[in-house]
């Protein structure tokens, strides 16, 4: 007797939320500036023939195996192949509908792209976690994808969209912002580290100290991030006013400085934590061994105890580094910079293709470093068993 084909019910959810996004949703909206709220056109409306035919086929092929094929480098090669098919598909909507050598209308994805695209990528990672790939693989998938997306922008191919047309009318003021936003959020990061590995070794040498100061940063993480910002506007403000070299050193009221500090101490409990646990679960026999060989308490805690407590370390590491990229986002609003600037003046001045400007780079550093560091973890406790 023939059996009816399984149906995968994750896929079939990625599969009915793509297609009905694709059916009912606008696929690109015209604009005839950056401002107003333009006209949204359906999939097959924005494009004809061959090109409507191509994005609406690999889209529902890639549902089809959503829902019916288990296969995992089938279902990664159909997701990818719906993912370029929607992204060109807008792409060339932007080409159709922008007159040659104008500047101000926009050509912007829609909801059903969007959602699409969203979808069509959420199959894509599904594929990958049930592939399994190693860490240095997954690694190397993000090197290509990213390699390939940059590459894409280089050549022009997305240059009719509204967001590459924000980009060129703020190329030198992105790279500036964009430097600026990794250097608050891994410059935050150094100093926690500076501070918070010995701060979780003492912590793990005296416990009676534990207790205290994890209940202190942890009092730390339950503040707004912009309350926190603006608390220390006052104390840093004064600080310059009242010493000059602090002011000729860039601390200030507004800025850099306020931001920093408050990526610092929100580093910290994640950093502590877990040193103090990483430190915790090394075994006692390891430490006794070592120290019947000779070696002193620095030397165990060099050779013995920080390799063995590396991968949670590192978990704390990750958990920062991702924290810290979204918050220097809001750190925009005080004047740091970042690639918040972006995002805080497309809503003021009512653009959300500004605001995607700085939003999706973020999302991006934040994924890539995510998944790096997840990678190195995973080597890292690797080499230990």
């Amino acid at each position: 007797m023939a059996t009816s084909p399984r149906i995968d019910r994750l896929g079939t959810v990625f599969a009915i939320v793509g297609g009905a996004a694709l059916a009912g949703a606008p696929f690109v909206v015209f604009k005839p500036n950056r401002i107003v709220p333009g006209v949204p056109l359906g999939v097959l409306v924005a494009l004809h023939g061959a090109t409507a035919a191509a994005v609406v086929g690999a889209a529902a092929l890639a549902g089809v195996v959503a829902v019916f094929v288990a296969n995992p480098p089938l279902r990664l090669a159909a997701s990818l192949g719906g993912l370029a098919a929607v992204a060109l598909g807008a792409a060339a909507a932007g080409n159709a509908f922008t007159p040659a050598g104008d500047l101000i209308v926009r050509i912007a994805p829609g909801a059903g792209c969007w959602i699409a695209l969203i979808a069509l990528g959420l199959l894509a990672a599904d594929a990958l976690t049930r592939l399994r790939p190693g860490p240095w693989m997954r690694v190397l998938l993000l090197a290509a994808f990213f390699t390939v997306a940059l590459a894409a922008l280089a050549h022009g191919t997305f240059d009719h969209l509204s967001v590459m047309r924000e980009y060129r009318s703020n190329a030198g003021r992105f790279a500036f912002e964009a430097r600026r936003h990794v250097e608050l959020a891994f410059g935050s990061l150094a100093a926690a580290l500076a501070a918070g590995l010995p701060l979780g070794v003492l912590c793990h040498r005296v416990p009676r100290l534990r207790a205290g100061v994890l209940g202190s940063l942890n009092f730390v993480q339950t503040i707004p991030s912009i309350a926190l910002f603006g608390i220390l506007m006052v104390p840093l403000g004064a600080l310059a006013a009242a010493v000059p070299l602090a002011a000729r050193l860039g601390i200030a009221g507004i800025g850099a400085a306020p931001a920093l500090v408050a990526l610092f101490a929100y580093s910290l409990l994640p950093i502590v934590a877990n040193t103090v646990a990483g430190l915790a679960r090394v075994s006692p026999a390891a430490v006794e061994a070592a120290r019947g060989m000779g070696l002193t308490r620095g030397e165990v805690l060099a050779r013995v105890e920080w390799p063995l407590a590396l991968p949670v370390i590192l978990t704390g590491v990750r958990i920062v580094l991702v924290q810290n990229i979204g918050l220097v986002t809001v750190a925009a609003l005080i004047g740091a910079g970042g690639l918040g600037t972006f995002v805080f003046q497309g809503i003021g001045e009512t653009a959300i293709d500004l605001v995607l400007l700085g939003a999706l780079p973020t999302v991006a550093l934040a994924i890539a470093s995510s998944v790096v560091l997840d990678a190195l973890i995973e080597v890292v406790g690797g080499a230990q068993r």
